[in-house]
């Protein structure tokens, strides 16, 4: 049995190694933009980055590789995702596609409705979604500033 679950261990560990090294490429943007104006900030519990419409196939995206608490800040330019041991991650208005609500993500499933997916464009033709489950808030009520810096000209439609 100890043998077995040996084994488990280093193919999982393996496995996560591999997945890092395939998306060693994929870096969030970090640190806020100098004179962006803060709209609103709420806790959260970040879940996962994962493939555009696939919850269940995690992306290692640095620093968002993890799980972790946080903060999740608005502002007039885009969202900041100031989560706990990593730098500040700021997707911007223009390379935020959309915003909407899930129920599953990688591990991670809850009630109908209660997470909040960001999908958002982490390189040039590659769109990921993040997961959020809001701990100071209900999703409905910072969904429509999301929507609103979603919806710029320039993001384009979801591919």
């Amino acid at each position: 049995m100890a043998g077995v679950a040996a084994l488990i261990l280093l193919a999982m560990f393996l496995g996560w190694r591999r997945r890092i090294r395939r998306d060693s490429a994929l870096t969030a943007p970090i640190g806020v933009p100098e004179h962006a104006e803060v709209t609103g900030r709420h806790e959260v519990l970040y879940v996962a980055t994962t493939a555009h419409d696939q919850p269940l196939e995690r992306v290692a995206v640095k620093p968002l590789a993890y799980r972790a608490r946080g903060e999740l800040v608005l502002t007039d330019r885009g969202v900041a995702l100031s989560l706990d041991g990593a730098p500040t991650v700021f997707i911007a208005s223009t390379r935020l596609v959309a915003a909407d609500r899930a129920t599953v993500a990688v591990n991670r499933v809850v009630e109908p409705n209660g997470l909040v997916r960001l999908v958002w464009r982490v390189a040039d033709g590659v769109l990921v979604d993040s997961f959020l489950r809001l701990t100071s808030a209900e999703p409905q009520q910072i969904l429509p500033e999301l929507e609103r810096l979603s919806a710029a000209p320039e993001n384009g439609e979801l591919s």
